[in-house]
């Protein structure tokens, strides 16, 4: 029976100095911790550019509306302006006037360089012939020339998108009579970000590449800030936030958005270690051979090197220690 009962107690010796470890009281040491200033930013486009009409005329067609996907060069709208189509009527038929003209002016040359063959002709009168002959040519040229420039006019009656996008705006309905360069319909494109006004009292600690934490529509994320502009307008910073996968189906939709502006100490225990009595929260703490059991003011709850935390206001300093979880008491 003795044989037996040795290995038993070699065990427990062996594990003894393990419990120990387990047990063993951690000082408290204060933890450094992001502090966080909120404010609204909006939701907006990189690009926002308005497709606008080339020409004066009636707006014939709009074939998109506010929401509305759009590509590069897609068609957005017509216009139509009936002088343009006049004119190219007037010019076709001028060069159908120049080309007989012309046709007229070779069978003369034609017959000139007979004539001065049989010697009826001068060869000055066959210059002056031929010279007829290459000035209405070149009638006929300049007359086709400005028929390109008028088609061309017409041609830009179509209001094309500049971008590929998402339509934000149209100004414009059926029927209006637009001058040239007046905004036809306004696009967003180039993606979505996120654009924040701060405070400038917090110029000093915002850099650009630090992580923000954002409240979507979709729900919790985090972005980097890209960039902070120089120029500071009604007390406020412009800085602007790269978000992956932001949605951009609403342009100007403000999102609640966390900034770091500091750090600051903190002591942080873990959550099971605080004990709620009567409305009041307690944390047991180790003094030597004694257990002491201290009120404490709580703050947040936060997940610190993997753990839940909850940070310490007032109660505690740093240096104390806690009890380990199996020496806490239970009694109420």
């Amino acid at each position: 029976m003795f044989s037996l009962r040795l290995p038993f107690v070699a065990l427990c010796l062996a594990l003894l100095p393990l419990a120990t470890l387990a047990q063993a009281p951690e000082p408290l040491a204060p933890v450094l911790m992001t502090e966080w200033k909120a404010v609204y930013g909006q939701i907006d486009t990189r690009d926002r550019i308005s497709a606008r009409a080339r020409i004066g005329g009636t707006l014939l067609s709009l074939t998109v509306t506010e929401g509305d996907s759009v590509r590069a060069g897609q068609v957005l709208a017509e216009i139509v302006d009936d002088k343009l189509t006049f004119q190219l009527g007037a010019i076709d038929a001028q060069i159908e006037a120049l080309g007989a003209q012309l046709a007229n002016a070779q069978d003369e040359l034609t017959r000139g360089e007979a004539l001065l063959e049989r010697g009826v002709i001068t060869a000055q009168s066959l210059d002056a012939i031929r010279t007829q002959a290459d000035v209405v040519k070149n009638q006929v040229a300049a007359a086709r020339a400005n028929r390109r420039v008028v088609a061309q006019q017409a041609s830009e009656g179509k209001v094309l998108a500049p971008v590929a996008g998402r339509v934000l705006s149209v100004p414009v309905t059926r029927d209006s009579v637009l001058m040239p360069g007046e905004p036809v319909v306004l696009i967003g494109g180039g993606g979505a970000f996120l654009r924040l006004a701060v405070p400038e009292r917090f110029v000093s600690v915002l850099s650009e590449g630090a992580t923000i934490h954002i409240e979507t529509p979709s729900g919790p994320a985090t972005g980097t800030l890209a960039k902070i502009y120089p120029l500071i307008e009604n007390g406020r910073v412009i800085a602007d936030v790269e978000v992956a996968a932001l949605s951009d189906s609403f342009v100007n939709t403000r999102v609640l958005v966390r900034l770091p502006v500091g750090v600051r100490k903190a002591l942080l225990v873990p959550s099971a270690s605080v004990q709620t009595v009567s409305g009041l929260d307690f944390v047991t703490l180790s003094e030597g051979e004694a257990r002491v059991r201290r009120a404490v003011v709580l703050g947040g709850v936060l997940e610190h090197d993997g753990a839940e935390m909850v940070e310490v206001l007032t109660g505690l300093r740093a240096g104390d220690t806690l009890a380990a979880p199996r020496e806490q008491t239970h009694d109420n």
